[in-house]
C-alpha cells in the first residue's frame, strides 16, 4: 500500500520552486528542486508526475494566493474607486511582501509549460478583480478596449509601481497612490 502524501513535503516542493525558477529559472533541473526542499528527486515526481505538473500546479498555486490576498477585506458595499484602490493596495502590499513569488509568477505567466486549464483557472481566481474591472471599462474611456488589453494596461502599471515600492521602500505608500491614480485616470 502506497504512503500517504504529506502536504508538507507537497508545500515544501512548491516553496523550492519558487525560489529556484527565481535563481535559475525554468530551465532548472528537478534534481535541483528536490534538493532545495529536502526530498529526493523520486519522491518529487511522486507529487508532480512530470515538471510541467509542478510548474503548472505552482502557477495555480501562486495566483490562488495573489487573488486571495487581493480580495482580502473588499469593501462589498464600497464606492467602485474605493474597491479598486482596496485591491490595487493589497496587490501591491502581496507583491512587495513576496518578491520571490511576484517574480517566480512572472516567469511561469510568459511560459509556454503552463497549459491553457491553468490559465483559465488562474483566470478564476482572480474573477473578483475581473469583476470590478469591468465596472470600470464600462463607464471610461477603455470601454472598447478588449479585456486583454485593458489588463495589460493595469500590469504594466502594476509592475511599474511595485519595483518603485521595491526600490524605495521609504516612500512605498506614496509609489503606491501614485501608481493607482495614474490608473484610476487611465480608466476615467
Amino acid at each position: 500500500m502506497a504512503r500517504p502524501k504529506s502536504d508538507d513535503k507537497r508545500n515544501a516542493i512548491l516553496a523550492a520552486a519558487t525560489r529556484v525558477i527565481v535563481t535559475q529559472g525554468l530551465s532548472a533541473p528537478t534534481a535541483v528542486i528536490a534538493r532545495e526542499a529536502g526530498v529526493a528527486n523520486g519522491s518529487l515526481f511522486t507529487y508532480f508526475e512530470t515538471k510541467t505538473e509542478l510548474f503548472n500546479q505552482l502557477y495555480l498555486d501562486l495566483k490562488i494566493g495573489m487573488g486571495s490576498a487581493v480580495l482580502e477585506g473588499l469593501p462589498a458595499g464600497g464606492e467602485l474607486r474605493e474597491q479598486f484602490f482596496h485591491i490595487w493596495s493589497n496587490w501591491m502590499r502581496w507583491a512587495v511582501s513576496n518578491p520571490e513569488k511576484r517574480r517566480a509568477l512572472a516567469q511561469l505567466g510568459v511560459s509556454d509549460e503552463i497549459t491553457l486549464e491553468s490559465r483559465a483557472a488562474g483566470h478564476k481566481a482572480m474573477a473578483g478583480l475581473r469583476d470590478l474591472l469591468e465596472r470600470g471599462r464600462a463607464h471610461g474611456s477603455l470601454r472598447e478596449a478588449s479585456m486583454g488589453f485593458v489588463l495589460a494596461i493595469m500590469n504594466s502599471l502594476a509592475e511599474a509601481t511595485m519595483d518603485f515600492m521595491v526600490q524605495d521602500p521609504a516612500n512605498a505608500d506614496k509609489h503606491c497612490k501614485i501608481g493607482f491614480d495614474a490608473l484610476w485616470r487611465v480608466f476615467g
